[in-house]
């Protein structure tokens, strides 16, 4: 293995933390740039440098980008599909322009490589589920439509010939990953954190809708294997691949896993019912054939294992985890 400079953007974050602590185990050197809007320095080993700073700031780039980086993680950005709707161009500033802040640092630096941070959000209400790359994006929150517009500002530059040095791409349309450090009190981010915020914090559990809408859950650590194994393996260059377990869940079956976890049923906790969010989908889970056989990668962790870790480390700390 080669040692590498990588920059992480978001670093400070649930993932991005977890990548950097994968990187230096590797061996390699790391610098994140975080503005902390959701994560916290404090989640990044004292062995990478720090930037605090916005993708969105030339000169917030400019520090993070010196000395230039062997490749680039990009995964900072505005990732709730709620605060999307709320303020959708602030939704779009982070999305696509921090994206293309990077690229262009990128191209002007001659970094060689970069792996992009997209959502299984890019498919909409899909008509297959497991869905395949080849399913037809048709995003249904502006949330996923920014992704999906990063995704191809990503892909198009990456299949630029114009250009004295090329920069070679993969997109990971991750879905939904969890597992220790994800915030259990942001309450537009992650359903299976939100209801181990409210078990911790004695308050009811929210259902939208019937429950029956499926997700498809990927431990972190899984997630980081992949990353690890994009920056190592040529053959992912230029493709699109989703990151997921391959395997739906009900959120009534997680509502249900978490209340065992914690000694309760529904008859001993209260689980409330409302209307569907804006922009949420039916049916979630990733085919997940091309990342096997790209990268020889398959999850290891089992769900319930994983919900299990999680747990484990959310009653260490606390309901008011960020």
């Amino acid at each position: 293995m080669v040692r590498q400079r990588i920059l992480v953007t978001g670093g400070a974050g649930f993932i991005g933390s977890h990548l950097v602590d994968g990187l230096l185990a590797a061996g390699h050197s790391v610098v994140v740039i975080d503005n902390e809007s959701t994560g916290s320095r404090g989640n990044v080993d004292a062995g990478a440098d720090f930037v605090r700073g916005d993708v969105r700031v030339d000169d917030d780039l400019r520090q993070a980008f010196d000395p230039v980086p062997d490749a680039v993680f990009h995964i900072a950005g505005q990732a709730s599909i709620r605060l999307a709707y709320a303020d959708p161009g602030e939704d779009l500033g982070v999305n696509v322009g921090g994206t293309i802040k990077v690229l262009e640092h990128c191209l002007n630096l001659g970094v060689p490589r970069l792996v992009f941070a997209s959502s299984m959000t890019v498919y909409g209400n899909p008509v297959r589920v497991p869905t395949p790359e080849t399913e037809p994006p048709a995003p249904v929150s502006f949330y996923g439509i920014t992704k999906y517009a990063a995704e191809r500002y990503v892909h198009l530059t990456g299949a630029r010939t114009d250009l004295e040095h090329g920069l070679a791409v993969t997109c990971l349309r991750m879905f939904n990953v969890y597992g220790p450090r994800q915030s259990l009190s942001n309450p537009y981010q992650g359903v299976l954190a939100i209801f181990l915020g409210n078990l911790l914090r004695g308050e009811p559990i929210t259902i939208h809708g019937d429950g029956e809408q499926s997700r498809d859950f990927v431990y972190v650590g899984d997630v980081v294997r992949a990353w690890m194994s994009v920056l190592e393996d040529s053959q992912s260059v230029g493709k699109v691949l989703n990151l997921g377990s391959g395997t739906p869940t009900s959120v009534n079956a997680l509502c249900d896993s978490i209340l065992d976890q914690f000694g309760h049923t529904r008859t001993t906790h209260p689980v409330i019912s409302a209307g569907p969010q804006q922009g949420d989908v039916r049916s979630s889970a990733a085919d997940i054939t091309a990342i096997r056989e790209t990268l020889d990668w398959t999850p290891r962790v089992y769900f319930a294992e994983g919900l299990q870790e999680t747990v484990a480390w959310a009653r260490r700390f606390g309901a008011h985890a960020r």
